[in-house]
C-alpha cells in the first residue's frame, strides 16, 4: 500500500473513514488522477502522533500552510461561537499568555476558535482544524483568516477539498482538536454544545482539561462551571509554565 493510494481512496469515498478502511483492506484499484491538494497520510514520518492514539485515525490529512507547526508543543483553546465579553476577555489573556510558548489550536469557528486564531497573526503560530474541504471557507465572515492562516500558519482537514460542510462533520472533526493539545482549555461553553463533545473526546484520551469560571447567572458560561464541579481544573497561568 502506497501513501497515494490512500489518498485517492480519499478522494473516490469523499473522506468516508469506514469506506477508506474497506478500499484499504481491499487493495482496491484506484483510478488513474492526481491528487494536487498537500497532503500527508498515515504512513508519512510527518503525520502526528498525537493522531495515532485515536480509535479513528485520519488516514489522510490535506493541509494549508506550515505542516512543521505539527511538531511543535500545541495547547487547544476552544469555546461557544457566540463569545461574551466575559468570553472574549478571558481568551485574549489566556492565548496571550500561552501563545509565546505553544502552537495554539482551535476550529476556525465564529467566536472563540476565531479569537483565538487571531490572537496568534502577529507574535504567534496557530494551527486550525476544519469541518469541511479545504476549498470551502466556512463560515464566510472568517475568509480573512482563512487566507492568513493558510500562508503563515496552518490549516488541516482529513476530507478532500471538494467536500462541503455538513453537520456530522463537526463532531467527528472534534476528536482531533482534543487529541492534537497537550491540554485542553474551554474560555467559554454552555451546558449544551460542540465544545462538550471534545471535551468528553478530551477526557476518555485522558489529557487534562482547564475551565475558566463564571458568574453562576452567565448562562453563557454555565458549561464551564458544570466542568469544574465535576471535576475539570481550574485555569492558572502558573500551571503552563
Amino acid at each position: 500500500m502506497k501513501r497515494e493510494d490512500i489518498a485517492q481512496y480519499s478522494y473516490r469515498y469523499a473522506g468516508n473513514w469506514k469506506a477508506i478502511e474497506q478500499a484499504i483492506l481491499k487493495e482496491e484499484e484506484n483510478p488513474c488522477y492526481k491528487v494536487y491538494e498537500p497532503y500527508i497520510t498515515y504512513l508519512d514520518p510527518e503525520y502526528p502522533e498525537e493522531f495515532r492514539q485515536l480509535d479513528y485515525p485520519p488516514w489522510v490529512l490535506f493541509y494549508r500552510g506550515n505542516i512543521h507547526l505539527l511538531k511543535k508543543r500545541k495547547i487547544t483553546i476552544i469555546g461557544s461561537r457566540e463569545i461574551s465579553a466575559r468570553g472574549k476577555y478571558y481568551t485574549r489573556q489566556v492565548c496571550a499568555k500561552l501563545r509565546k510558548d505553544f502552537v495554539l489550536i482551535s476550529g476556525l469557528a465564529k467566536g472563540v476558535d476565531a479569537l483565538v486564531h487571531e490572537s496568534c497573526l502577529q507574535d504567534g503560530q496557530t494551527i486550525a482544524i476544519i469541518g469541511s474541504g479545504l476549498e470551502t471557507h466556512y463560515p464566510v465572515c472568517n475568509e480573512k483568516l482563512y487566507q492568513e492562516l493558510s500562508q503563515n500558519h496552518l490549516i488541516l482537514s482529513e476530507w478532500p477539498g471538494y467536500v462541503r460542510v455538513q453537520r456530522f462533520h463537526f463532531p467527528w472533526r472534534n476528536r482531533l482538536l482534543a487529541a492534537l493539545g497537550e491540554k485542553i482549555i474551554v474560555t467559554q461553553a454552555k451546558y449544551k454544545s460542540g465544545t462538550m463533545i471534545t471535551v468528553q473526546e478530551a477526557l476518555q484520551l485522558g489529557k487534562d482539561v482547564y475551565c475558566l469560571p463564571y458568574p453562576l447567572n452567565e448562562v453563557e458560561g454555565s458549561g464551564c462551571n458544570q466542568l469544574i464541579q465535576e471535576g475539570a481544573s481550574l485555569y492558572i497561568e502558573d500551571v503552563f509554565e
